[in-house]
């Protein structure tokens, strides 16, 4: 799988000038990782122009030849699975089944984006209309360039992976900025690409790129001429991300949080029902942004409903072992929020379940389960990040997607009922929906992933997330001469003609 188009150096470029460094730690008791370089404005240019003159090189390889190199890269997670997920369970704390559940993910997508990406990109036939018929059209999906990934810390791997393939696959080269929560995973996703084009190319360094640091390396990317950025992390975060790259009117996909809500009609499935609840709102401790966040569920079942919720949650013990349920909140500052919430949720007239304030003992939380919660408490409006749900009775399923619809984020949601699923899905004002199912869709390369309103715009996976990171070029081809109309030469009666030629044929078409 060797190429003869030049090559870029091997230079990578990874490290700070300045000899700021800073450190990751496991968040299960504060233990050292790794160390790494803070980079700067200069260093993350010279990163971007080094990654440019790689993706020359990558776009010329072709859809078949990304494709070979992104199914070797996949072989290689593969095999390493153990050795990654274990590197993820230590820099968020997460069980290491869930880390390597996410790995897993990650090489269903990856080899969705090198499979399908020439049948969505390749260039394509369109008609050329009546009045062109002399003209050839086609469209095709140019790569971008270079695309600047900021990536998130509750799934280091599997989200930014989302645009990371989908980019490569499309044919750019990738700058990637992990958390820097959890930046030696990010380092060890491009090492690993590098190696496979080692051996497939005998360089590896440039294409697929990392810098590390804080905010201020996050803006160095955003402000260093990469041509598109694919953010996830929150909304606040998120409108200062827009803002930088609105300097230099630089694309920006966006991922934000989510208050996802999950609908439970009277035919429901009830204990299928309650395990989603439970399963999205609590796993990976709440640190989801298409976890659990609501529950509406209509009243005639509401009872029996919360019932079930109870007895799965107050079995679940959160701890730092490798086969504990879930792990530790990753980001200290979380915790604050949390007790916040619960304790808004409560002086407003709502009921814990299952847990309450005491529920919160860094770094870990408790499973919480709160019922009858007033709209405008914050554990109803503000994303929780938490292993928290609120349980909300509604009269009937049309109650419960306006309340539903009424939060300003708009990202997830799952339905639960066995006559009206699919017609309840459609009304929800998200992104994606699981009928019967939670967070169904995620496992599922084929389809888009995104939100609106205060959980972003733009789309990563499928098809629309492959076209996320190209321009559409539309290209018109005469194939034999005819009577030109774009010309000032053109004789005085053609117009005229076409006029004619147009009623005739518009009027009768439908």
């Amino acid at each position: 799988m060797t190429s003869t188009a030049a090559r870029p150096s091997n230079d990578a470029g990874a490290a700070s000038t300045s000899g700021k460094t800073f450190d990751s730690l496991d968040p299960r008791d504060g233990s050292v990782i790794a160390t790494h370089p803070v980079q700067g404005p200069d260093e993350v240019r010279a990163v971007v122009d080094r990654a440019r003159r790689a993706g020359q090189w990558w776009a010329d390889l072709g859809f078949d030849g990304r494709r070979d190199r992104l199914g070797a890269w996949r072989r290689l997670l593969i095999d390493r699975t153990d050795e990654l997920a274990a590197l993820v369970s230590r820099e968020t704390g997460k069980p290491l089944d869930d880390a390597r559940l996410e790995v897993v993910l990650v090489i269903d997508h990856l080899h969705w984006a090198g499979k399908h990406a020439k049948a969505a990109l390749g260039r394509k036939r369109f008609e050329a209309g009546a009045l062109m018929v002399n003209h050839r059209a086609t469209i095709e999906y140019r790569p971008l360039g270079v695309i600047g990934v900021l990536g998130p810390w509750n799934y280091p791997v599997f989200t930014p992976m989302g645009s990371i393939a989908y980019a490569l696959a499309a044919g750019n080269a990738v700058v990637f900025k992990p958390s820097e929560l959890t930046p030696t995973v990010g380092k060890w996703l491009v090492d690993s690409f590098a190696e496979v084009l080692h051996r497939t190319d005998g360089y590896g360094e440039g294409l697929f790129a990392l810098v590390t640091g804080e905010g201020e390396t996050g803006a160095a990317l955003c402000r260093s001429g990469v041509d598109k950025v694919a953010f996830t992390g929150s909304t606040a975060t998120a409108k200062k991300v827009m803002a930088t790259c609105a300097e230099s009117l630089t694309p920006i996909l966006a991922e934000c949080g989510g208050k996802d809500a999950l609908l439970v009609d009277h035919d429901a499935d009830l204990d299928d029902a309650a395990a989603a609840a439970v399963w999205g709102a609590m796993s990976n401790a709440g640190q989801t942004c298409i976890g659990v966040e609501r529950v509406y569920v209509v009243d005639a079942v509401a009872e029996a409903f919360l019932d079930k919720v109870a007895q799965r949650a107050a079995t679940l013990q959160p701890g730092g072992e490798p086969r504990s349920v879930y792990g530790p909140i990753t980001m200290p500052s979380q915790l604050g929020i949390i007790s916040g919430q619960i304790d808004d949720a409560l002086s407003k007239g709502g009921r814990a379940v299952v847990g309450g304030r005491e529920s919160v003992r860094a770094p870990y939380v408790n499973p919480v389960v709160l019922a009858d919660v007033p709209e405008d408490s914050t554990a109803v409006t503000d994303e929780t990040f938490g292993p928290t749900v609120v349980v909300n009775r509604v009269r009937d399923i049309d109650e419960a997607v306006e309340r539903a619809n009424a939060s300003r984020y708009g990202l997830g949601g799952s339905v639960f009922a066995k006559k009206r699923g699919y017609e309840v899905a459609r009304r929800l004002r998200c992104g994606m929906v699981s009928v019967n199912g939670v967070i169904a869709f995620a496992a599922m390369p084929s389809l888009p992933f995104g939100g609106v309103g205060d959980s972003g715009f733009g789309r990563i996976h499928g098809r629309d997330g492959l076209r996320e990171f190209t321009r559409a070029l539309a290209v018109s081809e005469r194939r034999f001469k005819s009577i030109n109309v774009m010309t000032f030469d053109r004789p005085g009666w053609v117009v005229k003609v076409l006029s004619v030629l147009a009623s005739v044929i518009y009027r009768r078409n439908r």
